[in-house]
C-alpha cells in the first residue's frame, strides 16, 4: 500500500506539472498552426484597432472640459442647452431621455430677481448673445455687465454710457483702423444700425470670447435688451456666490429655481460647454459616433472571434482528442484552450492599439477638416480606450474558446479518437430554436423599425440586418444541408464526380461551413443594404428638392436677411411668388424616447414658390397655431389632419398644434413645415418664382438649380460620417469572412491528403473544391441580397414612399463581385498551396 501511495503522489505532482504546463503546451502548440494563428491575430488586431479609435473619439468626448472665459468669474451658470424627457415603460420602470438642443434655449429674465433673493449670492449676471455681422465678420453681442465676469478690461475708451455706444473687442479692429468716437455699421436680423464706438477692450491672452474666433461687441445693458431675439428671455444667468457663503445651500437653491422654469445649473467644468454650445455639440458627436460604431463593433467581432476561434478549435478534433487520450482532463484543456486565447489576444492588442491610436487621429482630423469638430477641439490619446479594448478583445476571445472547448473537451477518453473524425449528426435543438426566434425577431421588428422613420431609419436597417444575420448563423447548419440536398443533381451535372463529392461534403460538414456562410452573408449583407440605403436618401433628397422647389432664384446675404425680406422680394418687379425659408428643427416623441428631426418654417400667405405635394388637408390652413407634417412622420406618429400634435421647438419651447395638412416631400422640406411666426427669427432664404429676369441692389441671387448642388455636396458631407462607418463595418466583415475560409480551408489537409491516397487526381479535388465554394457562395449570395433587399426595400418605402430602390449597376458589381472574388480567392489559393504538398506528409493525426 506504501509504494501504492507513494505511486498516487507522483501521479498528483506530475498532473500539478501538467496543470502548471498547459501555458507552455498553448505557446507550443500554436507554433505548429502559423496559418490559423496568423488568420486570428488579424481579426482580433483590427477588433483592438477598431475599438481602441473608437474608444478614443468616445473618451475625447468624455474627458473634455473646456474653461470657461466668458463666465469665469461665475460660481454657477443657469441656462437651457437639452431637454429631459420622462416616460412609463412597459414594465412600470421610468424611462428618463435627455436631448440637446438643436438651437441655444433661453431662460425668464424673472428668474434674475429669484436668484438675487438667494441667501449667500452676492451677484446675479444676466446675458443676451445677440448674433451681429460687422465688417462681414460674424460677432456675438453682451450686455456690458457681462465683461465683470469675463474679465475683459479697456484698453482705450470708456464703457457705453448710451444705447447707440458700444465697445468693441480689438481682434474686430485690426491695426487701429477703428477709433475711439468713429461710427461702425452693425448688421442685426438683417437690418443695419449705426453705432459709435465709446471704447476698445481685451480679453485675456488665449481667450475667446462666446465662440471660437468670434470677436464681441458690448452694448449697455438696456440697449442690449432691447435687441434680444426673445423679449422677456435671456440666454444665460451668471450666479457669483459671496465669500462665505454655503456652497452646497447655494447650489441646492439655484438648481431648485433652475428646474422650475426647466432649465439647468452649470457648475466648473460644464460651464464652459454653455459658453461654447459648437464644443458641446462635438462633444456629443463623438460620444455618439464612437458609442455606435464601437456598439456594432463588438457585435461584429463577437460573430469573429466567436468564428474563428471556434473553427480553429473544431478543426484540431484530432489532435485535442489525443490528448484527452493520454490522460489530459477536460479542465485541463479548456484551460489550454483559454490560455491560447489569451496569448492571441494580447499579441493583437499589442499591433492593435498603435493601428487604433493612429486612426482615431486620423478621423479626428477628418471630422475637424469636414466641420463636425472645432479645430480646437482637443482629442484624447486613448490611456482608457487602449487598455479597455484590449481587456475586452481578450475576454472575447478567452470565452469562445471557453465555449468552443466545451464539446470536445468533455468526450470520454474512451470516444476520442472516434468521435473526432466525425462530425455529430444531429445540431443542438437549443440552437434551432433560439435561430428560428431571431428570424420571427427580425421580420416582426422591420414593421417597428421601419414605423420610426427619421433619423432612426439608418440604425433601424442595420439592428433589422443583424437579427436576420444572426438567424442565419444559428440556423447555418440546417441551411446548408437542406442547400446541400438540393444543389446536388446541378453540382453533379455541373462537376461530374467532383461534383457528387462536394454535395456529399456540404451536406457531412453542414455544420463546419456554418462560420463561412454566416461571414458571407455578413458581408453582402451590409454591402447589400445599409450603404445603399445612404445613396438613396442623398439621391431622394436632391429629387424632391429639385420637384418641389418651384422658384427660378434664391435669395441669400451673407450678413442675413431681415425678418420682412420676403415682402420687400414681393414688391420687385418682375417676381410673381417670394417664400421666406427658415430651417430649423423640431423635437418629437417616438416610441419610449424623443428625437430632432428637421424642420423647414415658412410664410404660409405666399408659398407659391415650393411645392410639399400635399396628400390630405390645404397649407392654406397652415397657422401660427397649426403645422403640416409629412406622410412619413404622420405615419410614424398616427396623425391625421386635425389631430393634436405636441412637439418642442429646437429651443425647447413647447408647442400643441394642429395638423393642418400632410405633404409628401418630407426629404426636401423636413418632417414638419411651420408658420414663421411659431417659430419667430428672419429667414435663411427666399425662394423667389419670377416671369422674367429678376435685379435685387445689393442682394446676392442664384438659380435653383446651383440651390440643389449645394444641397446636394452638404449631404454628400453628412453621408460621409455614415459612409465611414458603414465602411468600416463591411470591411471588417470581409476581414472576417476572408479569414474564416482560410482557416476553413488550410483545416481541410488531411481530408485533401487522404482523397489523393485513394487515387483522386489533384484536378478532381480543385473542381470540388469549386463546386463546393460554388454552391457554399450561391447560398451565401441569394440569402444575403435577400436580407439587404428586404431590409433596403422596407426602409426606404416607408421613408421615401418608393418600393424600388435605386441601386447603381457598380455598386451590386462591387459588393456580389467583390464576395466572389473573396470567397474563391481565400478558398482556392489555400487549397492549392495544400496541394502541392505530397500527400504522406499531411495524411498524419496532425490537423
Amino acid at each position: 500500500m506504501t509504494g501504492w501511495g507513494s505511486g498516487v503522489t507522483g501521479w498528483r505532482s506530475g498532473m500539478t506539472g501538467w496543470r502548471s504546463g498547459m501555458t507552455g503546451l498553448a505557446l507550443r502548440l500554436l507554433r505548429q498552426r502559423p496559418g490559423s494563428v496568423l488568420a486570428t491575430l488579424i481579426g482580433l488586431a483590427a477588433g483592438v484597432m477598431i475599438l481602441t479609435g473608437t474608444g478614443a473619439l468616445v473618451e475625447s468626448g468624455l474627458r473634455h472640459k473646456p474653461e470657461s472665459h466668458l463666465y469665469g468669474a461665475a460660481d454657477l451658470v443657469v441656462a437651457k442647452r437639452d431637454i429631459t424627457f420622462t416616460s412609463k415603460e412597459f414594465g412600470g420602470d421610468t424611462n428618463t431621455t435627455t436631448v440637446p438642443l438643436p438651437e441655444r434655449g433661453t431662460v425668464p429674465v424673472g428668474l434674475v430677481g429669484q436668484l438675487r433673493s438667494v441667501p449667500g449670492i452676492a451677484k446675479v449676471v444676466p446675458d443676451q448673445s445677440i448674433p451681429i455681422v460687422a465688417a462681414g465678420r460674424q460677432v456675438i453681442g453682451h450686455p456690458w455687465s457681462v465683461t465683470t465676469l469675463a474679465q475683459s478690461k479697456l484698453v482705450a475708451g470708456s464703457k457705453p454710457a448710451t444705447n447707440d455706444q458700444i465697445v468693441v473687442d480689438r481682434s474686430l479692429v485690426p491695426g487701429g483702423s477703428l477709433k475711439i468716437g468713429h461710427p461702425i455699421e452693425l448688421v442685426i436680423d438683417g437690418i443695419a444700425h449705426r453705432y459709435t464706438v465709446s471704447g476698445i477692450a481685451e480679453s485675456p491672452a488665449g481667450a475667446p470670447t462666446s465662440r471660437r474666433d468670434t470677436p464681441g461687441v458690448f452694448f449697455t445693458d438696456a440697449g442690449a435688451a432691447a435687441l434680444a431675439p426673445h423679449p422677456g428671455q435671456v440666454d444665460v444667468i451668471a450666479v457669483v456666490e459671496s465669500a462665505h457663503a454655503d456652497r452646497a445651500a447655494v447650489a441646492s437653491a439655484v438648481e431648485k429655481i433652475a428646474t422650475s422654469a426647466s432649465a439647468t445649473s452649470y457648475v466648473d467644468g460644464d460651464r464652459g460647454m454653455v459658453e461654447r454650445s459648437d464644443l458641446s455639440a462635438a462633444r456629443d458627436l463623438l460620444i455618439q459616433v464612437g458609442a455606435a460604431l464601437g456598439g456594432y463593433v463588438v457585435m461584429l467581432i463577437v460573430f469573429v472571434v466567436a468564428g474563428t476561434v471556434g473553427l480553429s478549435i473544431r478543426s484540431r478534433r484530432r489532435e485535442l482528442a489525443l490528448l484527452r487520450a493520454t490522460g489530459a482532463t477536460p479542465g485541463q484543456l479548456r484551460r489550454m484552450l483559454m490560455a491560447e486565447a489569451a496569448i492571441l489576444g494580447g499579441i493583437a492588442s499589442i499591433v492593435g492599439i498603435p493601428a487604433g491610436l493612429l486612426a482615431s487621429r486620423w478621423m479626428g482630423d477628418q471630422l475637424v477638416a469636414r466641420a463636425f469638430v472645432p479645430a480646437d477641439f482637443p482629442l484624447a490619446i486613448g490611456i482608457l480606450a487602449a487598455p479597455a479594448a484590449a481587456l475586452l478583445i481578450i475576454l472575447l476571445a478567452v470565452t469562445a474558446a471557453l465555449l468552443a472547448a466545451r464539446r470536445i473537451s468533455g468526450i470520454r477518453p474512451v470516444e476520442a479518437l472516434t468521435d473526432a473524425a466525425v462530425e455529430p449528426a444531429r445540431s443542438s435543438r437549443v440552437r434551432l430554436g433560439f435561430g428560428l426566434a431571431a428570424l420571427i425577431g427580425g421580420v416582426s421588428s422591420s414593421a417597428v423599425a421601419v414605423g420610426v422613420g427619421g433619423q432612426a431609419a439608418l440604425a433601424g436597417a442595420i439592428s433589422m440586418l443583424y437579427l436576420f444575420v444572426i438567424a442565419v448563423a444559428l440556423l447555418a447548419p440546417w441551411i446548408n444541408r437542406g442547400a446541400a440536398g438540393m444543389l446536388d443533381p446541378l453540382l453533379r451535372r455541373g462537376w461530374g464526380n467532383s461534383g457528387y463529392l462536394a454535395a456529399k461534403n456540404l451536406k457531412a460538414n453542414a455544420r463546419g461551413t456554418a462560420t463561412v456562410l454566416t461571414a458571407l452573408v455578413l458581408t453582402v449583407g451590409f454591402g447589400g443594404s445599409v450603404w445603399f440605403l445612404q445613396d438613396n436618401l442623398q439621391r431622394q433628397t436632391v429629387a424632391q428638392t429639385r420637384a418641389g422647389t418651384l422658384a427660378q432664384y434664391t435669395l441669400v446675404s451673407p450678413t442675413g436677411l431681415s425678418v420682412d425680406a420676403a415682402a420687400k422680394v414681393r414688391n420687385v418687379p418682375g417676381v410673381e411668388a417670394a417664400t421666406g425659408v427658415r430651417r430649423t428643427s423640431v423635437i418629437v416623441k417616438i416610441l419610449d424616447g424623443v428625437e430632432a428631426v428637421a424642420a423647414q418654417a415658412i410664410d404660409p400667405s405666399d408659398a407659391t414658390a415650393i411645392d410639399l405635394e400635399i396628400k390630405k388637408g390645404s397649407l392654406a390652413d397652415l397657422n401660427r397655431d397649426s403645422v403640416a407634417v409629412s406622410e412619413t412622420r404622420a405615419s410614424a406618429q398616427g396623425w391625421k389632419v386635425g389631430d393634436t400634435a405636441t412637439l418642442w421647438l429646437a429651443d425647447g419651447t413647447p408647442k400643441t398644434l394642429r395638423v393642418a395638412a400632410i405633404y409628401a416631400r418630407g426629404l426636401a422640406f423636413g418632417d414638419f413645415v411651420l408658420d414663421r411666426s411659431t417659430t419667430g427669427g428672419a429667414p435663411d432664404e427666399v425662394l423667389i418664382r419670377a416671369s422674367s429676369t429678376v435685379h435685387i441692389p445689393g442682394a446676392t441671387l442664384i438659380p435653383t438649380s446651383q440651390r440643389a448642388v449645394k444641397i446636394g455636396k452638404d449631404l454628400a458631407i453628412s453621408a460621409w460620417l455614415n459612409k465611414l462607418l458603414i465602411a468600416v463595418m463591411i470591411g471588417y466583415a470581409a476581414l472576417a469572412a476572408a479569414n474564416t475560409m482560410i482557416m476553413a480551408a488550410l483545416a481541410r489537409r488531411r481530408e485533401l491528403a487522404v482523397l489523393r491516397l485513394t487515387g483522386v487526381t489533384k484536378r478532381q479535388l480543385k473542381r470540388m473544391v469549386n463546386a463546393e465554394q460554388a454552391a457554399l457562395l450561391g447560398v451565401a449570395l441569394a440569402i444575403g441580397t435577400t436580407i439587404a433587399a428586404v431590409t433596403l426595400t422596407a426602409v426606404l418605402r416607408t421613408i421615401t414612399g418608393s418600393a424600388l430602390p435605386y441601386i447603381p449597376a457598380a455598386g451590386w458589381l462591387a459588393v456580389l463581385g467583390g464576395a466572389t472574388l473573396l470567397a474563391m480567392t481565400t478558398t482556392i489559393l489555400p487549397i492549392t498551396h495544400l496541394l502541392r504538398k505530397a500527400p504522406l506528409t499531411q495524411a498524419g493525426t496532425r490537423e
